[in-house]
């Protein structure tokens, strides 16, 4: 008997935080070497793909009333989602077509990988859909020519990226932490960040993260190791930009997290917990104090299971 052909896929799109992002250096192409551990976690977009005669349709939907920036995310070529069902297409020269629509939750330019994590999740989708067969490796290699988030964002779990986001060595999965979430309504600049801190390495560099002690403090799988390793280089020149990401890092500690930190150039902000419950009742009291921000408490996620 001939297997039902899969013509529609839901899957979760999950967004990123940075326990440690460390610039290493700055190419003559002008992108930057990183070293940054990756953890993937409970927020999600839901991206459906569906098969077509031709072409690629993007639609973007959120639930009304909710304003996260999701307004500003084009729902044409300039959509990485879209970029991405067009290179695989492309590459495998499929003859065929998608409908992609993205039912967007994570917040838009919030340093958390919204963008990365739905085009990644259309190169997964995509791949399923037409039996392509092409493995993880090769998917990252697509990847990462639409952004350095998204290998990482195809694998998940817990990682450890350098170059510019292609080289990825899986870390131990950390025991139970949980992450009480924040986005200011700020808007950052990634390109003003990236060029303030590369004049910040000509003037002052700043010391490199220890990776080892990040590694040995994830296999020790508790939140107050990890939370004495977070580090992230570019909160140097982001906050005194912003003092608010700094007035929220500080809520979050006295809010009983054992740590707080940036994540990507921000503006994000995350707090480390060892016990859900905990962290779901500091962001309920924070968000009575700040209704102005996005609060959520999530646990660390490792696999991508609707795929396994």
């Amino acid at each position: 008997m001939k297997e039902t052909e899969i013509r529609e896929l839901t899957l979760k799109a999950y967004a990123k935080i940075n326990l440690v992002l460390d610039i290493t250096g700055r190419r003559p192409d002008g992108y930057h070497d990183l070293a940054s551990v990756m953890q993937e976690i409970g927020l999600y977009d839901t991206v459906t793909i569906r098969k077509t005669a031709t072409g690629i349709k993007l639609k973007v939907e959120f639930d009304d009333g909710v304003e996260r920036g999701f307004s500003l995310v084009p729902d044409d070529t300039k959509n990485l989602a879209y970029r991405a069902a067009e290179l695989l297409l492309s590459d495998a020269k499929v003859d065929g077509g998608v409908e992609i629509i993205l039912h967007k939750n994570i917040p838009v330019a919030a340093g958390l990988a919204g963008g990365s994590t739905d085009a990644a999740t259309v190169l997964r989708g995509i791949n399923v859909l037409y039996d392509l067969y092409y493995d993880t490796g090769r998917l990252c290699e697509l990847g990462v020519k639409l952004g350095a988030d998204v290998p990482f964002c195809i694998v998940g779990g817990t990682m450890l990226a350098e170059g510019i986001g292609e080289k990825l060595q899986a870390l131990s999965i950390p025991g139970s932490v949980y992450v009480l979430l924040a986005k200011p309504p700020v808007a950052v600049s990634t390109k003003e960040v990236y060029q303030a801190y590369d004049k910040l390495l000509e003037e002052d560099p700043p010391e490199l993260a220890d990776i080892e002690k990040v590694k040995s403090a994830i296999e020790k799988g508790d939140a107050p190791a990890l939370a004495s390793c977070l580090y992230n280089a570019l909160a140097l020149v982001t906050e005194p930009l912003h003092p608010e990401i700094v007035a929220l890092r500080e809520e979050i500690l006295k809010e009983g997290a054992k740590g707080a930190l940036m994540s990507g150039s921000g503006p994000s902000v995350f707090g480390l917990y060892d016990d859900l419950a905990a962290a779901k009742a500091a962001a309920d009291r924070l968000q009575e104090r700040f209704p102005e921000v996005f609060f959520a408490a999530v646990p660390f996620c490792y696999n991508h299971k609707e795929l396994d």
